[in-house]
């Protein structure tokens, strides 16, 4: 079985991954599989029945659900650009094929000369190295948020931060140090190439960035500001249990699904359901997602 056909939803294959143009940019959204997240992180101000139906909307059961993980391989001139390097061994056992599908569609790891991170969470930047601690992608630069590093590098981190992120501290700093010596921190308004810019989409981490892609309408790659295009457009107001800052990611979400929705804007979702492109629009008080 190819790698694609392990992990992505059916109706996909016929073409294979898919591919868009915007502007001057050549997109593909790889897989890097799926994780599995409980219900009372996806959503723990759902009420029980609530979230019970969601999940199954998710394709899960009454505990958790899968959430894909789309991967953008962007091409520009002479830069074959990748933003995240999804997990490798480092997060859950369904996810780690980034790689294994960049071989399935000819792309040699070695030939990507930029990876962005959208934040340092390990389903994010795990896959940046090998078990050995060699990099997975060894010609690349590598660019994160001025913010994100000095949130998660610090050396106190065991005391400065609340226990639960301390898991995801170590492996923040196990990726962020692998690249040290090819890293470039890059702030709100800086362009990555030319018609690239970073966005500050703060709050599922302190660094959070998303990147914006000039073309004929803007094309944002979102990260995880919006998590998912099912529980997060139905239900504005509710938290997501993996952001770091809470009100700063709900404030920051509808924001951002506001402008999406009265400026056309075209989004990708790193765990909406695949390929995870498409465009916001109102519903009532809510939003509905519109692939395309």
């Amino acid at each position: 079985m190819s790698p694609e056909r392990e992990m992505l939803p059916p109706g996909v294959f016929s073409n294979g991954f898919h591919t868009l143009r915007h502007g001057l940019f050549d997109i593909t959204v790889l897989s890097d599989g799926y994780i599995m997240l409980p219900g009372e992180i996806l959503m723990p101000d759902a009420r029980s029945g609530e979230r019970v139906d969601t999940l199954g909307r998710l394709g899960g059961d009454s505990d958790s659900a899968p959430l894909q993980t789309n991967v953008p391989l962007i091409r520009k001139g002479r830069d074959i650009i990748l933003v995240d390097t999804g997990a490798g061994a480092n997060f859950q056992p369904t996810d780690g094929r980034l790689v294994a599908n960049l071989h399935f569609i000819g792309a040699d790891p070695a030939s990507i000369t930029k990876v962005v991170f959208t934040h340092a969470h390990p389903d994010h930047s795990g896959g940046t190295t090998r078990p050995d601690g060699s990099l997975l992608f060894p010609n690349a630069h590598y660019y994160v948020s001025e913010a994100e590093w000095a949130f998660w590098m610090n050396p106190e981190y065991e005391t400065a931060m609340p226990k639960a992120l301390h898991e995801f501290a170590r492996g923040a700093q196990r990726d962020l140090f692998a690249v040290d010596g090819r890293l470039s921190l890059v702030k709100p308004g800086d362009e990555i190439v030319s018609g690239m810019s970073v966005v500050s989409t703060r709050g599922h981490t302190p660094g959070h960035i998303s990147l914006e892609l000039a073309g004929d309408g803007n094309l944002l790659i979102a990260g995880d500001v919006i998590p998912n295009n099912i529980i997060s457009f139905e239900n504005p107001a509710w938290h997501f249990g993996f952001d770091t800052e809470p009100e700063i990611a709900l404030a920051n979400r509808a924001g951002l699904l506001d402008k999406a929705a009265n400026e056309k804007l075209r989004v990708l979702g790193y765990h909406w359901t695949y390929p995870g492109v498409g465009y916001v629009d109102r519903y009532g008080s809510a939003y509905k997602f519109v692939e395309g």
